[in-house]
């Protein structure tokens, strides 16, 4: 398997982090194509627990070359902390095994500034952004006004572009909004500094990529967030800003469709959602809430709780349309062991209309009343089992459903966080 795409399906959080680390060990190089420190990737290792927001999941091991893409937006801040953060920890971050696109646009101070600004002029109709500055950067990137890592590590342009940049917020913040002046001088010195401790880790990606790929070597691409929350394809205006499905990697990496080899789509076994936007199977009850409480359902970036529900195929079908998903990774089984009833979405009601396929015009109606097919929950514990085979009987029944609604295999299960608590119902994978 010389390329593979690991993507989310549902609005993010469906646990791409832990399910990139382990593919990860078989793999020469993976790369991050889109999103920036918005997104949270939380992986465990041996019960240690490291959360990742920019650095590619495989940094973890040892022989694995990471990516930043030109489609990510860069936080200097946030990657020098997890830099740092693995440093302390033993592992190794050089030039040699993290290399990031000169053409990745840089997250800034007014970026962040502008975010919540935004967010609070939208005051009941709030998005639920992160306020970490990343629809502001990508509007900048598309305005032709961004300043991008390889204006960050020559002085001469940082010093050019960032001036341009300042005085037109300035007018903004101040005359608009009646802010404070932005500080050229300390926000100039601050990612001049940033620039140099970054500059040996600039590395053309997409190059990079085309090089292994020719010589037979194994990549993967690691998405951000979830397919849901594609600014093209998802719940807009509820959604990030970023291509998140598989389409991004083309303009996010910078290859070509023939280097895609398979999509592997990674796929909660129920649903959860942060932030505002429609969510039909949202379970706003008891059972809401301990999915919430046995799933420890809180933002690894913002630590929000997540809204929690039943899973919804309905949703997925057109996810796997808009992806060519060729396979499936089904996490967090194990939250629903205890449930003695699970239901899963099979269609919507739309006043009086049932309809089957899931369309982003569904965000005109006030109400989607979901169509639920209801399953016996098996109500013991599956964290220790290794084999599909093992897994009770109507776990299986509930995978198997699934695979049938999809037309779509369950390639990988996960019962547990660790690496250990994972099932590959397909060999290839190993």
């Amino acid at each position: 398997m010389p390329s593979l795409a690991v993507i989310g399906t549902q609005w993010g959080d469906e646990g791409k982090g832990k399910i990139v680390d382990q593919l990860s060990e078989k793999k020469d190089l993976v790369v991050r194509f889109q999103g920036g420190a918005n997104a949270g990737h939380t992986i465990y290792v041996n019960d240690e627990k490291y959360v990742f927001h920019l650095i590619p999941s495989g940094i973890l091991h040892e022989d694995v070359i990471v990516g930043i893409g030109n489609g990510v937006v860069l936080d200097p801040e946030v990657l020098m902390d997890e830099i740092n953060m693995l440093e302390d920890r033993d592992h190794r971050v050089d030039s040699e095994n993290l290399k990031i696109s000169p053409l990745a646009h840089v997250v800034m101070p007014y970026h962040k500034i502008f975010d919540g600004i935004r967010e609070e002029e939208k005051k009941d109709k709030k998005i639920g952004t992160t306020k970490r500055g990343i629809g502001p950067c990508y509007e900048d990137k598309m305005a032709r006004i961004g300043i991008r890592v390889m204006d960050l590590v020559d002085e001469e342009k940082l010093y050019e572009k960032l001036k341009f940049n300042i005085e037109v917020k300035n007018k903004i913040l101040v005359k608009a909004y009646g802010k404070e002046k932005l500080d050229f001088d300390r926000i100039f010195e601050e990612y001049r500094l940033y620039g140099k401790k970054l500059k040996n880790f600039v590395y053309d990606v997409s190059y990079l990529i085309d090089d292994f790929y020719k010589n037979g070597k194994n990549v993967l691409f690691e998405g951000a967030q979830g397919s849901c929350l594609d600014i093209d394809f998802g719940t807009y205006p509820y959604v990030t800003s970023s291509n998140t499905s598989a389409g991004g990697i083309l303009t996010g990496a910078g290859v070509s469709k023939d280097k895609v080899d398979e999509v592997l789509g990674v796929v909660k076994a129920y649903t959860s959602r942060v932030g505002a936007g429609i969510f039909p199977t949202e379970q706003i009850n008891e059972v809401g809430e301990k999915i919430r409480n046995i799933g420890k359902e809180f933002g690894a970036t913002t630590g929000r709780p997540r809204r929690c529900g039943w899973l919804d195929l309905i949703m997925l079908k057109y996810v796997v349309r808009i992806n060519s998903l060729s396979g499936i990774a089904l996490t967090r089984l194990d939250i629903l062991d205890e449930f003695e009833e699970l239901k899963i979405c099979t269609g919507y009601e739309i006043e009086g209309n049932i309809v089957e396929d899931f369309s982003t015009n569904f965000m005109a109606y006030d109400k989607l009343n979901p169509i639920y097919e209801t399953f016996k929950g098996w109500e013991s514990q599956t964290t220790g089992i290794k084999k599909y085979e093992n897994l009770p009987e109507n776990a299986k029944k509930y995978i198997k459903f699934i695979e049938n609604f999809l037309n779509v295999p369950v390639d990988i299960i996960s019962v547990g966080p660790n690496r250990t608590q994972t099932i590959f119902k397909n060999k290839k994978y190993l």
